[in-house]
């Protein structure tokens, strides 16, 4: 039986020391960093599910160091390791991938870094799957038995590839020692029709589809076996695009026993039953992306101006949610092209004024892939090419338009 280790490169290390200091002292960003770094890799999982019955998996985590986990795949004699990895430890992941490759080790590497920068990680792979995985790693491991792999496995470009929801199978949540975790995730959705400028989401993986209410069954099914009163992470862009659906998935997860949390537009505020289903559901809170309290920054941000032309309802939405019982995690992004140095009272008087329940500020991030990349990149408003360690949210790597990095950083401390 051959054997396949899938290792995760989790966690950031936020480099400008001032704003590290700013970004822990908010519990809104407290909190969600503890309850990311404390996730599985769900993709890991996922792949894991869809690699052949002959293969013995085994998920493995790296965060403060890729040392542990090297010495276990050489030990432990793996033929394919596969590695995913955030933006920035992408320099972690390329040295792991390296020292394995040296050893005689095949090496896979894959995600949302990845998909963008395709030639950069063929230097430290010996294949790369971009976009969707589930069919990659099956026909990549395939191949690795007949010794026919290929250099690229890309679902963006090979219909044979995209994976279809309906093939769905349950996450080898088997794979994990749940006493590190204080969550599961569950994938519902993949993608969004919005197209956010500086989300890679849909440009790198796939375009926004739904997955069936049955598959999702089995998931919860799945989990509740494992951990009964387990928390649950809805791994998706924007879960409530399709209301409809979005009603039959809400009255599923009220069969269950588990609290949950997910991401969505301020669109959920539109719809009274949506939100009464949700509290009753056991949903404890909605992430929802409101960008900027200014109207000029959500200009051209996403398709159509959606968040521009619902900016004046912000508050008022955000009311009509919590009043249900479902708290309202704010995010907020500064060194838009439309922010001056009034932004941060702005943003302070919103918060103040809109009651928002917890709140997440960070700074706009140009991620490879994006078309906000491209755009700063062709304006040559980028500090370097490349800057993937710094892609934390917590360190600027651009010119800002409307202020100085000088004046952007400190006022950070609002």
């Amino acid at each position: 039986m051959h054997k396949i280790a899938l290792v995760a490169i989790s966690g950031v290390r936020v480099k400008d020391q001032e704003l590290a200091q700013v970004g822990l002292t908010l519990p809104g960003f407290i909190e969600r960093s503890r309850v990311i770094s404390s996730l599985p890799s769900l993709g890991l999982l996922t792949l894991a599910a869809h690699v052949p019955n002959n293969w013995e998996c085994t998920y493995i985590e790296a965060s403060e160091s890729i040392d542990p986990a090297y010495t276990r795949i050489l030990t432990d004699g793996y033929d394919v390791v596969a590695i995913s990895s955030l933006a920035a430890r992408i320099d972690d992941a390329y040295h792991l991938a390296d020292r394995l490759r040296k050893n005689g080790r095949f090496v896979a590497m894959g995600g949302l870094h990845v998909t963008a920068c395709p030639q950069e990680a063929a230097q430290h792979a010996d294949t790369i799957i971009q976009g969707e995985g589930e069919r990659a790693i099956h026909a990549c491991l395939k191949d690795f038995e007949n010794g026919t792999t290929r250099a690229v496995y890309n679902s963006l470009q090979t219909p044979g590839l995209r994976f279809d929801f309906k093939d769905s199978k349950v996450p080898r949540y088997d794979l994990l020692n749940l006493s590190k975790y204080n969550r599961l995730t569950i994938q519902t959705s993949r993608g969004c029709p919005l197209n956010c400028s500086f989300c890679a989401a849909s440009k790198t993986i796939s375009t926004y589809k739904k997955k069936p209410i049955k598959h999702i069954r089995s998931e919860l099914d799945a989990i509740l076996k494992i951990w009964p009163d387990a928390f649950i992470e809805l791994a998706d862009d924007n879960t409530f695009i399709d209301k409809r659906w979005s009603k039959e998935l809400v009255q599923l997860l009220s069969e269950y026993p588990f609290k949950w949390f997910t991401e969505s537009d301020i669109s959920v505020a539109d719809n009274d039953s949506l939100l009464e289903a949700l509290a009753d559901s056991g949903c404890a809170q909605v992430l929802i992306g409101f960008e900027s309290v200014n109207q000029a920054p959500l200009v051209s941000i996403d398709q159509n101006n959606w968040k521009a032309r619902r900016w004046s309802r912000y508050i008022e939405s955000i009311r009509k949610i919590q009043s249900f019982g479902i708290s309202v995690n704010g995010c907020f992004i500064l060194g838009h092209d439309g922010d001056d140095p009034s932004v941060f009272q702005k943003t302070y008087e919103f918060i103040q004024e809109s009651g928002l329940s917890e709140v997440q500020i960070t700074l706009l991030t140009p991620f490879p892939g994006t078309d906000l990349y491209h755009r700063l990149n062709r304006e040559d408003r980028l500090f370097k090419e490349t800057f993937w360690d710094q892609c934390t949210l917590f360190d600027l790597t651009f010119h800002p338009k409307g202020m100085s990095a000088e004046q952007l950083i400190p006022s950070m401390n609002f």
